[in-house]
């Protein structure tokens, strides 16, 4: 992984001055200290999606870019040449990451610290001669834990990540608790020579406002939707450097911009009186919940008197999204899922935090391709009685990835976590069953959904 640390390297013990009342040695800057629990993590740009795409190729190593180190004293950049990293270092940076996060439970084969580690060692008794060879000893030694989602992303692969950015600007944001229990956004990782890391923000600096707002307190989600917006344009942003550096303030270009997924339309049904709001969600994308909050408030404007969700064929996309989704649906303390993994971060459950943006009934369309994070949104629906299910049985993907860039610009998509529904169902090469084949008309289904509450209730 590649770390973008503020404090330059020491010069070698021997060549250290003596502290002196006429030397004293410079103070080192202030860092963010993150849990050992983190550490894997903080030191890539990690991003929980689904994937179901097979393995990628190797290609040849990229030179990276001189990091830029702060001086606490004077705050001049200081450029610090970042250090090569050998063939046997970048098989061991993947190999720390699967060791730190991996879900044992994914692989169909025993997985333990004590195997992981006899695997390094006999990886690494001998030199590795080429970048391409590094790269396929990888790709093997992922291959071996069994997993069939955990996997190699050559550079050029990696670079496709791009468009799961959660701000459009090539950060990555983790919520911190500071003394007094508020929430700090701190940046966790950031896409190398993206906007943000070219406009000077460093992994560790506190984000504290955008465009003016004070973002201090609100969301890692919510202030990532208020960082997208049309390519090319920009956003002035206030980040703190480190722990207690300078606060600069300054603008960020955008340059990938999240396409809509979302697709509505006002329908009249046969034989029915009442409108319906058919929408479409294709992925589940950074701008997913924005667009569709747009959505179904023009079709309520419009007459709707209940929604179709359409999430066939939607392999999925961001965890969060989905999660952020379903509680527009829900009310205030359901449960969406409970999420579980090694990493502390993982173990969850989460609920909604405020009350339903629809009330209306809802009929969500699945099949054999709907996946994961739309497996989230259906189940969440589902199992708090806001949804009837119509369709086929779903994929069952119930397995949370993170995506982490290695120090030469390729990457590891890891599974870090699953998750169960919120009646406690391991949907995970099972799939969700639907209630229904075919769309039932409106009464049929609001009659279902008042016996799925009313057996709830009791």
């Amino acid at each position: 992984m590649v770390p973008l640390s503020y404090a330059p390297p020491l010069p070698p013990p021997q060549s250290r001055p003596n502290p002196s009342p006429s030397h004293k040695p410079k103070p080192q800057p202030c860092v963010l200290l993150f849990p050992a629990a983190l550490r894997t993590a903080a030191a890539a740009a990690a991003i929980s999606f689904s994937l179901l795409a097979g393995n990628a190729a190797a290609v040849a190593p990229v030179e990276q870019p001189p990091e830029i180190c702060r001086g606490q004293d004077d705050g001049r950049e200081v450029e610090v040449k970042a250090e090569a990293v050998t063939n046997e270092q970048l098989v061991e940076e993947a190999w720390e990451v699967v060791n730190e996060g991996f879900l044992p439970d994914a692989g169909s084969r025993p997985w333990s610290p004590e195997l992981w580690m006899q695997r390094k060692q006999d990886i690494l008794q001998g030199s590795i001669k080429s970048r391409s060879r590094a790269h396929d000893i990888i790709t093997k030694m992922l291959a071996s834990l069994g997993d069939p989602y955990t996997r190699f992303l050559s550079s050029s692969d990696f670079s496709k990540m791009s468009k799961y950015d959660m701000t459009g600007i090539g950060l990555n944001l983790r919520e911190i608790p500071d003394d007094n229990g508020s929430l700090r956004l701190v940046v966790l990782g950031l896409i190398l020579d993206g906007p943000a890391h070219s406009a000077g923000v460093r992994q560790g600096d506190e984000l504290m406002s955008v465009n003016g707002i004070d973002v201090r307190g609100k969301s890692a989600f919510d202030v990532s939707s208020m960082l997208q917006g049309p390519k090319e344009t920009f956003v002035t942003i206030k980040v703190k450097h480190g722990n207690c550096g300078p606060v600069e303030s300054m603008k960020v270009q955008r340059q990938m911009a999240a396409r809509t997924p979302i697709f509505y339309r006002l329908e009249k049904r046969d034989n029915e009186n009442s409108s319906v709001g058919y929408i479409h969600i294709k992925e589940f994308n950074a701008v997913a919940k924005k667009d569709l909050v747009s959505a179904l408030k023009r079709l309520q404007n419009s007459g709707a008197s209940y929604f179709v969700l359409d999430l066939r064929d939607n392999l999925g996309g961001l965890v969060q999204a989905g999660i952020e989704i379903a509680k527009l649906f829900l009310n205030k303390g359901d449960t969406v899922i409970y999420t579980t993994g090694r990493d502390r971060q993982v173990q969850n459950t989460i609920v909604a935090d405020s009350g339903p943006l629809v009330t209306t009934p809802v009929m969500v369309l699945v099949n054999n391709r709907t996946a994961s994070a739309s497996e989230i949104v259906a189940s969440a629906l589902h199992d708090n009685c806001k949804a009837v299910l119509v369709g086929e049985r779903t994929f069952g993907k119930g397995l949370i990835q993170s995506v982490f860039e290695l120090h030469d610009g390729s990457g590891i998509v890891v599974t870090v976590g699953k998750y169960v529904t919120p009646n406690h169902k391991d949907i995970n090469g099972d799939g969700i069953e639907p209630d229904y084949r075919r769309l039932p008309d409106l009464n049929e289904a609001r009659d279902y959904l008042m016996r799925c509450q009313s057996k709830k209730l009791n």
